[in-house]
């Protein structure tokens, strides 16, 4: 089943791209949550002719996200935890952590954006990639200390 991306949805695809994904993903879940339509030929049509309209827009979009990107390179971030003796953490560190260490450093970027590849469970340094844009990615080490 094809189907157009209404909004961004996190590892299958970005607003306004035509995806292929499995019937049942698509009609309970994608379709009823208003995140999907269904890929026809007149919704193809009207999808190119509003992505000719807007590509100025999107390049706006892009350039920011860059920018974005470019003042984030660089930022480390120092997250606070409880932890036991050992150095192993009570619960976890998350992307809403993350997302507010960087709002106290002055950067506004959403948690849904921001991907921590491996679950952060102990004290150390670690990495998240924030993707801004389908693409425009950047990448940002943190530190987790023992409160």
């Amino acid at each position: 089943m094809q189907v157009i991306l209404k909004e961004d949805v996190l590892n299958l695809g970005y607003k306004d791209e035509v995806v292929t994904v499995k019937d049942g993903y698509g009609r309970n879940y994608l379709l009823p949550q208003g995140k999907a339509v269904i890929a026809t030929e007149s919704a193809k049509k009207v999808l190119s002719e509003n992505m000719k309209q807007r590509a100025h827009k999107l390049e706006k979009i892009k350039q920011d996200a860059q920018g974005l990107a470019a003042k984030l390179d660089g930022v480390s971030l120092v997250i606070g935890a409880k932890t036991s003796t050992t150095g192993t953490i009570f619960g976890s560190v998350t992307n809403i952590q993350i997302a507010e260490a960087l709002e106290k450093k002055g950067f506004t970027v959403d948690r849904k954006v921001i991907v921590i590849k491996d679950s952060v469970k102990e004290v150390g340094n670690y990495k998240a990639i924030a993707k801004l844009h389908k693409e425009v990615s950047v990448e940002i080490p943190f530190e987790v200390v023992s409160e």
